[in-house]
């Protein structure tokens, strides 16, 4: 789902729901250790991670696309109804205005960061400088090594991370989000992490976040190897395949086939915007803090490893790459099964303060 039109939440409180569902950094939330699908690069330095929008957003690239026709209406009924040297209608003028307001604001508030914006906006855990740089929008008139817009979260307990609840039109759906507060506790900026979830995967959700947590405060040895290398370079294939896995990765046949002109659609959406978008521009200054030694062990993907969708899945089908690679979350001393604890945290966020 879009960021920008979610609830944000800025100049007041963090919403009391999300602190009850806080996130601690150096405590593993949950018994497992798993990537999900949000990882872009990973080395001793840092890893790139995605972030929500990435993985759906076709759906608001149609939303834009039917606001942009919609709004065309407006043009039309003026055109109309001044038709043959007339002076028009006062109620159908208005009725105009109004249809180019109302479906235009919504075609300038989504479309400039879909079409000609980014066409990724990672996160990096930044190891070494302890601090998340979130990519955020594109810089059109950037001086030297300026860069792209990027917000820095310190990775500190006191920092505010926590598992955020977002009503939609499609259910209820859960993400992690850090928070940024002022003096008075008031949010100043907020930014989301990693991927959407539904409250039936909350146990992956606390997985993932043990994923990240480990990687920062144990580095890469022995992180389990991500689900697979989100692509840099969308190819059309990887945008088909990004489209047809949002109706669900383990979908029956039958399901997809139906759902394939929609897919087919969405497809051609998201190659319309990567094709108007360029690859983020790190600040100078993340950029020099930021060097990948060349006998980097865990510099990852090399040559050879798969990256995208097909590849992955093709590769895993030979046995060369790892399907489910999960560890056990060290320290924990709770629930061992992670659905019941989950269920349970999600309802009493209490219990994940007394193991």
């Amino acid at each position: 789902m879009d960021e920008r039109v979610m609830k944000k939440c800025v100049g007041g409180p963090v919403p009391q729901w999300d602190m009850n569902h806080r996130l601690s950094i150096k405590k593993p939330a949950g018994p497992e250790v798993k990537d999900l699908g949000t990882v872009f690069c990973v080395n001793s330095t840092f890893m790139d991670v995605a972030e929500p929008s990435l993985f759906d957003k076709q759906w608001a690239i149609m939303g834009v696309v039917i606001a942009f026709c919609f709004s065309c209406g407006g043009p039309y009924i003026y055109y109309f109804t001044h038709a043959n040297g007339s002076s028009g209608d006062f109620i159908m003028n208005c009725i105009a205005l109004a249809i180019v307001y109302l479906f235009g604001s919504i075609v300038w508030r989504l479309g400039g960061g879909l079409f000609f914006g980014l066409r990724y906006k990672p996160i990096r855990f930044h190891r070494e400088a302890r601090k998340l740089y979130a990519t955020r929008t594109r810089r059109f008139f950037s001086k030297p090594g300026e860069g792209d817009v990027v917000w820095e979260a310190p990775w500190a307990e006191e920092s505010i991370f926590c598992l955020h609840r977002e009503p939609t039109p499609y259910g209820t759906k859960f993400h992690i989000r850090h928070y940024t507060v002022d003096d008075n506790g008031n949010v100043t900026r907020t930014f989301s992490i990693g991927r959407e979830w539904d409250s039936s995967q909350i146990r992956l959700v606390l997985a993932q976040w043990n994923y990240w947590c480990k990687y920062m405060n144990n580095g890469p040895s022995g992180l389990p190897k991500p689900m697979l290398f989100l692509p840099r370079k969308e190819t059309p294939r990887e945008s088909f395949l990004f489209s047809l896995y949002n109706f669900g990765m383990s979908a029956p046949v039958s399901m997809r086939l139906l759902a394939m002109p929609a897919v087919l659609i969405f497809t051609l959406m998201r190659m319309l915007a990567n094709a108007t978008c360029r690859n983020p521009v790190w600040p100078e200054a993340v950029w020099k803090i930021s060097p990948v030694a060349e006998n980097d062990p865990y510099a990852e993907p090399r040559a050879g490893t798969p990256v995208g969708w097909a590849e992955t899945v093709t590769a895993q089908r030979r046995g060369e790459y790892p399907d489910d690679d999960h560890a056990a979350a060290e320290g924990w001393t709770g629930e061992s099964d992670g659905e019941a604890h989950a269920a349970a945290w999600l309802d009493s966020p209490t219990t994940i303060a007394a193991r």
